[in-house]
């Protein structure tokens, strides 16, 4: 019998989609934000990055902040998704800190994810709930201030599949997480291309630059911050399943007109598009079986005292 590994990307009898080493640096913040930035894609500063410093609570939060001049700032779940665990942090001062998030503190003292973003303004609560997440690893970057629609925040979720951006949608809020599961909405995408005017193909390379930093993967979904005026852009996050967007078709000239995110991802596989390789960023490793693939270093297992998922309402994938 044949044992030895089989290509990346292929399977017997079918295609890998989805590259395992890769899902591991996309599933890690703190790991995705280092590669994007050794690969030249703008993203925001982080002390973080990479995943070498450790983040052991709010006391390594403020000395971070500090240390790096960094008065606002995001706070995630180096292992989250749809913004559970997120918070917007803004300080000015000892003592004077606010935090926005999704995060709720139960009577009992235990934390819950909520669709009603809320702020806390007493620097006791927003250390009690860093310290609580904190064993399951945190990534801290600077708060970008981003453009607005309406005059409402705004950023991007732009699809690419096969190497090329296909869908995009705008999100718009009142808060800092934009997220439509957390009272944002949709935005006018016309909007932007008026505002972003012949920087458009300029926002949509540095989507498909960073989705090229995992070329085992069929699709990826890259959230985009527009820097306020609409002059610069940088990623936040490369989501590896962030296809979830109803009633969305394919960008004129992207090559899924007509497509949605689904429709344009079997076609890319039909037509023979993807092509998946190795990333030569993430290192080798060997499976428990023995067998030789390509992942990324993991952390060392941490207890599970974050947010719980039992949520008070429907935990809501992002969208």
């Amino acid at each position: 019998m044949n044992t030895e590994p089989a290509a990346v990307g292929t399977l017997r009898g079918g295609l890998r989609l989805d590259d395992p080493g890769e899902l591991a640096v996309l599933f890690d913040k703190r790991l995705c934000h280092g590669l994007l930035d050794a690969a030249g894609v703008p993203v925001p500063p982080s002390p973080t990055s990479g995943g070498a410093v450790p983040v052991r609570g709010w006391s390594d939060v403020r000395a971070l902040l500090r240390e790096h001049a960094m008065p606002r700032a995001f706070v995630k779940l180096a292992h989250g998704s749809s913004a559970s665990g997120v918070l917007a942090v803004e300080t000015a001062g000892p003592g004077r800190v606010r935090a926005t998030t999704s995060v709720e503190i139960a009577p009992d003292g235990r934390l819950y994810n909520s669709l009603r973003v809320r702020r806390y303004t007493d620097e006791r609560d927003v250390a009690a709930v860093v310290d609580r997440l904190a064993p399951d690893g945190l990534h801290v970057e600077r708060w970008v201030p981003k453009a607005s629609v309406e005059g409402r925040a705004a950023d991007l979720r732009v699809l690419v599949v096969a190497g090329r951006a296909t869908h995009a949608v705008v999100r718009t809020s009142r808060s800092p997480m934009t997220n439509l599961h957390l009272g944002g909405r949709r935005g006018d995408l016309s909007a932007v291309t008026d505002a972003v005017g012949g920087r458009w193909g300029e926002l949509l390379g540095v989507c498909e630059r960073a989705a090229a930093c995992f070329p085992g993967t069929l699709c990826v979904g890259v959230d985009l911050l527009p820097v306020t005026g609409w002059r610069r852009f940088a990623v936040g996050e490369v989501n590896a399943f962030g296809d979830l967007l109803p009633r969305l078709t394919g960008l004129p000239g992207g090559g899924a007109e007509g497509l949605d995110t689904y429709g344009a991802q079997i076609a890319a596989v039909r037509d023979g598009r993807f092509a998946p390789r190795p990333s030569p960023a993430v290192p080798p490793y060997v499976t428990a079986g023995g067998r030789q693939g390509r992942s990324a270093p993991q952390p060392p297992p941490t207890p599970d005292t974050g947010i719980s998922t039992s949520n008070r309402t429907p935990h809501a994938p992002t969208t």
